[in-house]
């Protein structure tokens, strides 16, 4: 990794499916004028991608060959996954459940790392997904575990579909959601789990610009800090 970005500053969005990550860490981004990563794409691709080639989401080593050779391309809010635009697809919940099984998977996670760990670049960097803080970026400058109950992210979820035309049952959801959080936090390898340098933000009760402003401050709190060093 060249020097300078391996000096860019990362700010470590963490937390559970539906917790709001990629709408703070998106908005986050844009207020500094940082590149973003949803690492969570990534597995989601990989997701599709076995279900499109027929791949058993238990085949760890075709899915870890699968995660290097991804065809992929981001940019302007779009996904291109070999020459296709996948943007929608893989926001499905049956991608959403594949990427919380292929994630579990050492293999795929390794050979997702090395990609996740590019996105780092001057100015800096937001990243968002289950162990931004913990792994991939473990010395980044801020690092955020973004929670919310499970009915509200439930609730959150149901919007989301219903607005996309896209039927759905929130008992269902609430159901998958507690699931794919006990999947998430139980796996042998980067678990979700918060950061001990962490602060944590829980946002129940809050809106978005609220907690927007907040991981604001606690970043310029951070970068005033080193500075001041």
């Amino acid at each position: 990794m060249p020097v300078e970005a391996a000096a860019a500053p990362v700010i470590a969005i963490d937390g559970p499916s539906a917790s709001g990550k990629g709408t703070i860490s998106e908005r986050v981004a844009a207020a500094l004028g940082f590149h973003y990563l949803d690492s969570g794409a990534l597995y989601r691709l990989v997701a599709l991608a076995a279900l499109r080639a027929d791949i058993d989401l238990d085949d760890e080593t075709a899915l870890a060959a699968l995660a290097l050779d991804l065809d992929v391309q981001f940019g302007g809010g779009v996904i291109i996954l070999s020459k296709q635009n996948v943007t929608d697809d893989i926001r499905s919940e049956i991608c959403g459940m594949g990427a919380s099984k292929v994630a579990a998977l050492p293999g795929v996670r390794a050979a997702l790392l090395a990609r996740q760990q590019a996105f780092r670049k001057p100015p800096g960097l937001v990243a968002e997904g289950r162990d931004m803080g913990t792994v991939v970026f473990p010395d980044a400058q801020l690092k955020v575990f973004l929670t919310a109950s499970a009915e509200v992210r439930a609730g959150r979820r149901y919007k989301q579909l219903k607005e996309k035309g896209i039927d759905a049952n929130i008992r269902l959801l609430l159901q998958e959601l507690r699931e794919r959080d006990q999947r998430d936090s139980a796996r042998s390898v980067a678990p979700l789990q918060k950061a001990v340098d962490a602060r944590e933000l829980d946002s129940t009760g809050l809106g978005i610009e609220e907690i927007v402003r907040q991981v604001l401050d606690w970043y310029r709190q951070k970068a005033a800090g080193s500075l001041g060093q």
